[in-house]
């Protein structure tokens, strides 16, 4: 597998793997004990911190990705372990 390949892999569970994340450990004002601003919506976060998001995005994304890299390399899980149904039926030839 090329390096490239296995960048844009990462830059691609590095995203999934922000969004996942993205919800845990945010606390609303209500939840902190916080005043609200006169107009803030009810749902805003009182304790979003974007740097600790990204890292834990990031050691994330770098498990997963060498996960998928030695996957990859050594054929642990392959599209034959995944066919829950059987094998596909035979389609006719179109000529």
């Amino acid at each position: 597998m090329q390096w490239t390949s296995i960048l844009a892999i990462y830059f691609l569970l590095w995203v999934a793997s922000a969004f996942f994340l993205l919800p845990f450990g945010v606390r609303t004002h209500d939840e902190a004990g916080i005043e609200k601003i006169p107009g803030q919506a009810d749902s805003a976060p009182a304790n979003f911190r974007p740097g600790k998001l990204a890292l834990r995005a990031t050691i994330l994304a770098a498990v997963l990705t060498a996960l998928f890299v030695a996957n990859y390399t050594y054929g642990w899980i392959g599209l034959q372990d995944l066919n829950f149904y059987g094998s596909a039926p035979e389609l006719p030839e179109y000529k």
